[in-house]
């Protein structure tokens, strides 16, 4: 078996979590796909004039999470943010997954309510996350060719830093709630093995390395599996118990 079939499994976890590089927020750059359930969400009645990546647009309350309230620039930044992980065109996203990114923006927003007063992300972690994802666009060995790809997508250097130290503290956080409760078995891992992993195999007529050769690799797939259960199952309990208007017919359309 190669191990890379596990891996890939990895990565479709994973590009079910953040944003952060879970489902709420989603990104290792590695992971250029972004998921999430989606939303439909309220426009509310407030309207500030502001100049955007379009020009001058009007905006607007979205939603609210709490009373901290997501405006429509907000939203649209979260989807120019997506697009630019992914290598789109933000113009390209459907209404299904622009719903879909809002949603993630209030799981982030959700999850940044538990965090603690707290230092901010390391420098050097936020500094490498950037050099990942500069090393995803051939314009990104320059910082002239670099700024001019994060222009394309309404992007500032400064909002990409601010946004990856936020998924950075996010990210720990979670960690360090939900991973300790996470036990993976070697009978789990045996069942995986055997019940799953083996009849894709044959059926994609591959070799069936040993389980001992790929023991720790299921583990770890199974780890993040548990750890994104876990996650959705936080999340659900988080808006539960929170305060989120019901949306409005028609909220969400761009702005023209």
């Amino acid at each position: 078996m190669k191990p890379a079939l596990i891996e890939s499994g990895m990565m479709k976890l994973r590009m079910n979590r953040f944003g952060i590089p879970w489902r709420v927020g989603h990104l290792h750059p590695s992971n250029l796909r972004s998921l999430g359930h989606s939303a439909i969400l309220p426009a509310l009645v407030m309207m500030l004039a502001i100049t955007s990546l379009a020009g001058t647009i009007v905006d607007r309350i979205v939603t609210s999470v709490n009373g901290h309230v997501i405006l429509q620039s907000d939203w649209e930044q979260e989807v120019s943010f997506e697009a630019f992980s992914q290598g789109r065109d933000p113009d390209s996203f459907t209404a299904t997954e622009r719903h879909a990114a809002l949603d993630r923006l209030i799981d982030q927003e959700l999850l940044r309510e538990q965090l603690r007063p707290s230092q901010p992300a390391p420098a050097e972690q936020i500094s490498s996350r950037v050099a990942e994802f500069r090393k995803l666009y051939p314009t990104g060995n320059t910082d002239q060719g670099w700024h001019a790809t994060l222009e394309h997508y309404g992007l500032t250097q400064s909002e990409i830093e601010k946004r990856l130290g936020d998924e950075i503290q996010i990210m720990k956080l979670a960690e360090d709630r939900l991973r300790p409760s996470i036990q993976i078995d070697q009978r789990a891992v045996e069942a995986y093995y055997h019940d799953k992993l083996l009849p894709e195999l044959r059926q994609a007529g591959g070799y069936a390395t040993p389980l001992s050769e790929v023991f720790g690799q299921i583990k770890r797939l199974l780890a993040e599996k548990k750890m994104n259960e876990l996650l959705t199952g936080w999340l659900a309990n988080l808006r539960s118990a929170s305060h989120i208007p019901t949306p409005e017919s028609g909220a969400g359309d761009r702005n023209p």
